[in-house]
């Protein structure tokens, strides 16, 4: 399963290779905001060449799924006139890249999750168009507008459940490997500074519900959280540069490396218990 994260979603990338290059090839992806992409992608084709072709999608279209807004536009969001400084359509241009248009034809079951905002609810998607679904789950607020489908409206899923670990439990899988961006591999600092409070009051809430069910699982489910090979400190200025993308390969890199550590630790633990 992948979480959200923006554009540190690029680690995801360099753990999906390291995953293809072991020969994992999982019955479900689950995934969330960014992870969603990454993880339709996966199961659209979850081979080496397939996560060759997704690192190409990072390095070239990436930074293209925010449409440069105009200065009327600006105007417009700020005295009220729109829900979000920038419109979906660099995003849903950049999907268009995508191997496959629809959940049926994914060579892999996939579920992606957006929150509902008629009803405060979390919506799993798992079958019609796959580009609206991804739009939906990608929908951050203020940032991008609701999407609207079937007469409701949906805003990015990591509002309801940035890191779906439940979800493939739900689905009834025994062993899963989990893809986040970094962040829960340092534990939160306690704010010193005006600015502080509110960010890790947010990941706090972002993280929560994952920590938790992490913490009351079974012996009988085996979870991976896979190493994302960089620290992401909460005041680190490079996340407030959310449309920079000049550390993309580096981060990629960096999670590949650390991912292929991991896999290779894991099975010769298997291969030594049988």
């Amino acid at each position: 399963m992948l979480g959200g994260g923006g554009k540190w979603g690029a680690v995801e990338v360099g753990m999906l290779r390291a995953l293809a290059e072991h020969g994992v090839v999982p019955d479900l992806v689950v995934g969330c905001s960014i992870g969603a992409v990454n993880g339709a992608w996966f199961a659209a084709d979850p081979t080496i060449a397939g996560m060759q072709a997704l690192q190409t999608f990072w390095e070239t279209r990436a930074s293209s799924v925010i449409a440069d807004a105009t200065v009327l536009d600006r105007v417009r969001s700020f005295i009220g006139r729109r829900s979000s400084l920038f419109s979906s359509d660099g995003l849903r241009d950049a999907l268009a890249a995508l191997p496959n248009r629809r959940f049926a034809d994914l060579a892999v079951e996939f579920h992606c999750v957006a929150a509902c905002i008629e009803d405060a609810s979390e919506h799993w998607f798992t079958e019609g168009p796959l580009v609206d679904a991804l739009l939906a789950s990608c929908a951050i607020p203020g940032l991008l507008p609701p999407v609207a489908l079937n007469g409701r409206h949906y805003y990015d899923g990591g509002l309801v459940n940035s890191i779906p670990l439940d979800r493939a439990v739900a689905m009834g899988c025994t062993e899963v490997y989990v893809l986040q961006v970094g962040r829960i591999e340092q534990a939160l600092p306690v704010p010193t500074r005006l600015h502080q409070a509110p960010l890790v009051a947010f990941e706090i809430a972002r993280r929560h519900r994952f920590a938790t069910y992490l913490a009351g699982i079974g012996d009988d489910i085996d979870v991976h959280v896979l190493p994302s090979g960089h620290r992401l400190a909460m005041d680190d200025r490079r996340q407030l540069a959310w449309r920079s993308m000049d550390d993309t390969g580096d981060l990629i890199r960096a999670a590949h490396e650390a991912t292929s550590v991991y896999l290779d630790t894991v099975r010769a633990g298997k291969e030594a218990v049988e």
